[in-house]
């Protein structure tokens, strides 16, 4: 007796051909009206943990509140660099000056870390928001990027991101929102979306 739906096999059997491997930096952008684009950023920072990388996360949104990631970060000692340089969402700030300020001293920080020679990933969480709102110029991020070392990872995350920068990157990942718990009137939750 055959099972229904499971007479026809649907697996892929052959294997498109795949390039030779070559170490290159690339530049991820996670972006998109649906949750996970810092999550996802995250658990690339986890894997490249794992091979003994060190990554630099630079925050331009979160504030002085305490995230699950700010936690997780300190278990990884010097490996795991996690700076929130952000005041607040901006209904909290109420200041384009402030949000501005603040999105450019986190800017020069990331230019640093782009720069460095020890990251081997770094991530600018939320910049995406900063490039959509006019916080910060899409030229100026697109002109270090350019200049980055060779062989450094960089992901961007954070919903807008304009389209120079995903012409610019070499992965782009749109999230989409098909159902969100907020809709039933349930606040963020710890542990999944801080």
């Amino acid at each position: 007796m055959k099972r229904a739906g499971r007479s026809k096999d649907r697996a892929p059997r052959k294997r498109r051909p795949v390039p030779r491997a070559r170490a290159q930096g690339l530049i991820l952008v996670h972006t998109g009206n649906g949750k996970g684009k810092s999550t996802a950023a995250f658990g690339t920072a986890l894997r490249a943990l794992g091979y003994g990388w060190k990554v630099a996360v630079v925050q331009f949104i979160k504030g002085d509140w305490k995230t699950g990631e700010q936690e997780a970060a300190k278990t990884f000692g010097n490996r795991f660099l996690l700076e929130s340089m952000g005041e607040g969402f901006t209904w909290d700030t109420k200041s384009f000056k402030r949000d501005c300020a603040a999105a450019k001293k986190a800017w020069k920080r990331c230019v640093q870390l782009l720069r460095d020679r020890t990251h081997q990933l770094v991530i600018f969480d939320e910049i995406n928001y900063c490039l959509k709102y006019n916080f910060l110029k899409t030229s100026d991020v697109l002109r270090e990027l350019r200049r980055k070392p060779a062989l450094k990872h960089v992901i961007l995350t954070g919903n807008g991101a304009p389209k120079a920068l995903i012409q610019a990157a070499d992965l782009v990942t749109e999230m989409r929102c098909l159902k969100h718990p907020f809709n039933k009137g349930l606040a963020a939750q710890q542990g999944i979306e801080y």
